[in-house]
C-alpha cells in the first residue's frame, strides 16, 4: 500500500476558508470514484507555522496512484486546487 500525503497553503483572500472547504470536499469525494484509492482525508492545520490543509490518503499501491495522478475526476479537482494555493508540499510511501 502507498500513503499519499499532501500539504497546501491556500491563498490568503475573502475566499480562503470557503477554497478550504471545497477542496476539501471535493478531494474526499474521489474515494469510490477512483480505482485503488481507499481513503482521502482532509484536515485543517491550526498550528499558525504550518501549512493550511493537508491531505492523507492511501493507495492499493504504486500503480494506483499513478491512475489517480492522471484520472479525469482528479485532474478535475487539481484544477481548482491550483487555481487557490499558493504552494504545496508532498510525500509518497510505501508501507
Amino acid at each position: 500500500m502507498v500513503k499519499h500525503i499532501v500539504f497546501w497553503n491556500v491563498r490568503n483572500d475573502e475566499k480562503k476558508e470557503e477554497n478550504m472547504k471545497e477542496m476539501k470536499k471535493r478531494l474526499t469525494s474521489l474515494v469510490g470514484k477512483i480505482d485503488g484509492l481507499i481513503s482521502a482525508e482532509v484536515g485543517f492545520n491550526y498550528n499558525p507555522n504550518g501549512y493550511d490543509l493537508a491531505l492523507y490518503s492511501i493507495f492499493k499501491d504504486k500503480q494506483a496512484l499513478e491512475g489517480y495522478q492522471v484520472h479525469p475526476e482528479h485532474l478535475k479537482v487539481k484544477e481548482f486546487v491550483h487555481s487557490v494555493i499558493t504552494d504545496r508540499c508532498v510525500v509518497d510511501f510505501e508501507f
